[in-house]
């Protein structure tokens, strides 16, 4: 493997090598991978990436992957959607909004695809043969999909109210559904004792540092998306609080390679009412998070004891951003908005993203003439479920012309059948 990276302490910065392990020993803080930046401006330069897939492996000198890497399959690469009309429909100029759509990423539709793809780099490298997850859907689809495509075995663990449409999404693929009775901090409390008693990898607990990484890919693609610049503002959906300083720190890491311009990025974190430790850390200006019991539609944000939480909070603060949450209701309207302007059918998850930006928007938070980018992480198809009732089932028919026009009168009235004629 490379050693352009080791793993240190968050806190103390002590390094640990490279290892499966999460948190240092000494302060019992979490562990991240830090990176040898002069290693890399020797190894890649900005325009070497145009010959390169779009995919996130174009970016392999700054991912935890050894040298000369070949990609096991094409990860990330999603397209970032300028979103005029539903700019419009918020408030803001309609060159000015984007949406990162990772619902159409690949294998199973939603970023986590990205950190499934380095925390199996590095199960490989460590010899685990069997690999799983603590996870509320998406996750656990990821890994499931990736196993199959590059030959581990997989087991993953789920809370037992987990969407039927996500279990399905794992089941398919061959891997181990452990259900569990409880919400996902208990999930993810068994997996910690699972990784120390057996040897398997659980991509966000032993592996978890290297996991993390892969989501830097989304900063990555976003900056070079929009002519390697840095938006003015990044709305992000927050559980566990990983992806928001991912992509923070794929700013960074731009920026001290002299890839793109350095510029003041604020950061907005979303959250669902119905469990938002970190948001309300934010609006409590409180240093820590309380932990909570979650109770909402969106499972994938459904952590109420983020790993991440402290350090999410600390950043939307210090980027002079925000935080905020929605409720249920509003999570499904924020849906149906992006399906109605932008042809993009999102899971809940980016229902709060959406339903989010437009508290922020009202509140004065983000400008309308400022480089807005939401973050879109899952596809709707996967909780249908959360807006079914919005679309029930219209009556069938006759297939003749007369029930056509009758259907056409009770909807629109018979001055819009005459004038169809």
């Amino acid at each position: 493997m490379s050693d352009c990276y080791e793993l240190r302490c968050k806190e103390c910065n002590k390094p640990w090598g490279n290892t499966p392990r999460s948190f240092c020993e000494d302060c019992f803080s979490p562990l991240e991978l830090s990176f040898d930046y002069d290693a890399i401006k020797k190894k890649v330069r900005r325009e070497d990436l145009a010959s390169r897939t779009f995919n996130m492996w174009r970016y392999s000198e700054f991912l935890p992957v050894p040298e000369k890497f070949q990609a096991p399959s094409a990860v990330g690469g999603t397209p970032l959607v300028a979103a005029p009309k539903l700019a419009a429909r918020l408030g803001l100029n309609p060159g000015n909004l984007y949406l990162k759509n990772d619902a159409v990423c690949f294998p199973s539709l939603s970023f986590k695809d990205r950190v499934v793809g380095t925390a199996l780099v590095a199960a490989r490298r460590f010899g685990f043969e069997t690999v799983g997850c603590s996870s509320t859907g998406n996750l656990a689809n990821a890994v499931a999909a990736q196993s199959a495509q590059q030959g581990f075995d997989a087991c993953v663990f789920i809370p037992a109210d987990l969407e039927a449409a996500k279990v399905l999404n794992t089941a398919v693929y061959g891997a181990r559904i452990v259900r569990i009775n409880g919400n996902y901090d208990h999930v993810n409390r068994l997996c910690a004792q699972i990784a120390e008693r057996f040897k398997w990898g659980l991509v966000n607990v032993n592996l978890r540092p290297y996991y993390a990484e892969g989501s830097k890919t989304q900063g990555f693609e976003i900056a070079e998306q929009l002519g390697w610049r840095l938006p003015d503002n990044v709305v992000v959906p927050m559980a566990g609080g990983s992806l928001i300083g991912k992509i923070a720190k794929a700013f960074r890491e731009l920026v001290t390679l002299g890839w793109v311009e350095a510029k003041p990025v604020k950061f907005f974190g979303a959250q669902a009412t119905g469990c938002s430790p970190i948001s309300t850390a934010v609006k409590n200006n409180a240093q820590r998070f309380d932990p909570q019991k979650p109770n909402t539609i969106a499972r994938s944000l459904a952590i109420g004891n983020p790993a991440d939480g402290n350090y999410a909070a600390k950043l939307v603060r210090e980027s002079g951003g925000w935080a905020d949450d929605v409720s249920d209701a509003e999570i499904v309207e924020a849906i149906k908005l992006a399906a109605e302007t932008q042809g993009i059918f999102t899971e809940t998850a980016g229902g709060v993203t959406v339903g989010v930006a437009k508290r922020l928007i009202e509140a004065g938070r983000i400008a309308p003439e400022e480089t807005t980018v939401l973050s879109i992480t899952g596809n709707g198809l996967k909780t249908t479920d959360a807006i079914a009732s919005e679309f029930p089932l219209t009556e069938a028919i006759a297939p003749r012309l007369e029930a056509f026009e009758a259907y056409l009168d009770s909807q629109l009235g018979a001055h819009a059948v005459a004038a169809g004629k």
